[in-house]
C-alpha cells in the first residue's frame, strides 16, 4: 500500500523565484507533496549567501528556511542551451512561477504567452512587487520598500509617538508569498475542474496592503468618514504582555467578569466597584485599568499564571522571548522543531509544517538543497 501523500501530489512545480517572497511559497508546496523544482542561476538563489552560521556558503540560514522539499537545477537562461532545457520541463509542469520582473522575463522568452504555447493547461504565476495597473508597475520592491509604502512604517509610531519605522520581521514577504499559496492552489483546483491554465499575478504592494489595512481602515471604512484611521484598540499603547514574578504574559478577557476575576487572582478584588476604579478623573479609567493590570500580573509567576488562566477561563498565555519560544512546552510536545541531518551542513533545526490533513499528511521529504544537487536528473531528461 502506497504510504499517504501530500495534497499536492502529482503537482509539479518549476519554481523561478529566491529571496523570501516565492521561496516561501513554493516550500510550502513542496511541504504539501508538489515536486518543486528550484531553477537557479549559475550564481544560485541571491537568498543562499544572505546570512551566517553555514558551513557552506551557499546554504545560509534563512536559504535553509525556507527551501527544504525542493530539487535544485541550474540552469543559464541567457544561454540557448539553457532556454532550450528550460522549455523541455515546461510540458511536465503544472505550475510555473517567478519574481523576476515581467519584461525581464519575457526577453528571455518565458512570458506567460511564450510559455503557455508550449503547455496551455500551465498555472502560470508571476509575484511581482507593484500590480500592472499602476504608476509602480516594473520597479523594483523588497520587504522594507513595501512595508512603507503600505503604511505599515506608521504603525508603532502611532503607538509610542516615535519616528516611522520597520517591523522587525520581513513580514512583507512572507504575507505576499501566503498569497501567491493560496492563489496558486486556487487556480490549480480551476485547472481541475476545467483543464484551463491562467496567468496570476501577485502584487506585493498589493497584498500586504490588504492585509495591513483590514483592521486599519477602521473610520475609512465607511463614506463619509465615519471616524479616524488606524484600528483603536490595536494600536492601544497598553496593548503589551505584563511582566510576572519571573516573566512575562499576554492577557486578552473576553468579558469585563473576567476581567474582574483576573485583578482578583492578583490581589485586586472588587476593581471595579473600587474607589481607584470609580474616582479616577475623567478619561482616566482605561488607564486605571491597565495599570490594575499590571499590578495584579506581578503577583504570580507565569507558569502560576498560565494554570489560574485555565483553571478560571481567562486568556491567558504566556510570553516568549525568540529563544523562549525553542523550549515552548506546546512547540516541543507537538515536535514542532525538528533535528534533521543534513547532507552537507550537519544537523540542522527545521519547522515542521503547522498544517494537518486526516488523509493527506504534509512532510519534510527533501533536506535544502546545495546549487545544483539535482543536475543529474535532469541532464538525463
Amino acid at each position: 500500500m502506497k504510504a499517504p501523500s501530500g495534497p499536492l501530489d502529482g503537482v509539479t512545480v518549476l519554481d523561478l523565484t529566491e529571496f523570501i517572497f516565492g521561496p516561501y511559497a513554493t516550500q510550502t508546496m513542496g511541504d504539501l507533496g508538489a515536486d518543486v523544482i528550484k531553477v537557479e542561476n549559475p550564481g544560485g538563489d541571491r537568498q543562499r549567501t544572505g546570512s551566517r552560521f553555514a558551513k557552506n556558503e551557499d546554504m545560509g540560514a534563512t536559504f535553509m528556511a525556507m527551501n527544504r522539499n525542493k530539487r535544485s537545477v541550474i540552469m543559464d537562461l541567457k544561454s540557448d542551451e539553457g532556454r532550450a532545457r528550460l522549455r523541455k520541463l515546461i510540458p511536465k509542469a503544472q505550475v510555473f512561477i517567478h519574481n523576476v520582473r515581467a519584461d525581464a522575463m519575457a526577453r528571455l522568452g518565458f512570458g506567460y504567452e511564450e510559455v503557455a504555447k508550449i503547455n496551455p493547461s500551465i498555472v502560470y504565476v508571476h509575484c511581482v512587487g507593484y500590480g500592472a495597473g499602476g504608476p509602480y508597475a516594473g520597479r523594483q520592491a523588497f520587504d522594507d520598500l513595501v512595508q512603507a509604502a503600505s503604511g505599515a512604517s506608521d504603525l508603532l509610531p502611532r503607538v509610542d509617538g516615535g519616528e516611522m519605522r520597520l517591523l522587525p520581521t520581513f513580514v512583507a514577504d512572507k504575507v505576499s508569498s501566503l498569497h501567491a499559496l493560496y492563489a496558486t492552489l486556487a487556480a490549480l483546483f480551476h485547472r481541475e475542474r476545467t483543464g484551463e491554465g491562467q496567468f496570476v499575478e501577485v502584487p506585493m504592494f498589493e497584498s500586504f496592503t490588504h492585509f495591513t489595512m483590514l483592521e486599519h481602515l477602521y473610520g475609512e471604512t465607511f463614506m463619509p468618514v465615519q471616524g479616524r484611521i488606524g484600528h483603536t484598540p490595536a494600536l492601544a499603547n497598553d496593548r503589551r504582555p505584563l511582566k510576572t514574578k519571573d516573566g512575562y504574559i499576554a492577557i486578552q478577557p473576553v468579558s469585563r467578569a473576567a476581567s474582574a476575576k483576573f485583578l482578583e487572582l492578583g490581589g485586586i478584588p472588587n476593581a471595579y466597584e473600587s474607589d481607584r476604579f470609580v474616582n479616577a478623573p475623567k478619561g482616566q479609567r482605561v488607564a486605571v485599568y491597565y495599570e490594575m493590570l499590571r499590578e495584579a500580573a506581578l503577583k504570580h509567576t507565569t507558569d502560576e499564571w498560565m494554570t489560574l488562566g485555565d483553571e478560571n477561563r481567562i486568556p491567558i498565555m504566556r510570553a516568549n522571548t525568540l529563544n523562549d519560544v525553542l523550549e515552548d512546552p506546546h512547540l516541543k510536545a507537538v515536535n514542532f522543531f525538528q533535528t534533521r541531518e543534513h547532507p552537507t551542513e550537519g544537523k540542522w533545526r527545521a519547522m515542521k509544517p503547522p498544517i494537518h490533513f486526516s488523509k493527506t499528511p504534509a512532510s519534510i521529504r527533501r533536506d535544502p538543497p546545495r546549487p545544483g544537487a539535482d543536475q543529474k536528473d535532469f541532464d538525463q531528461s
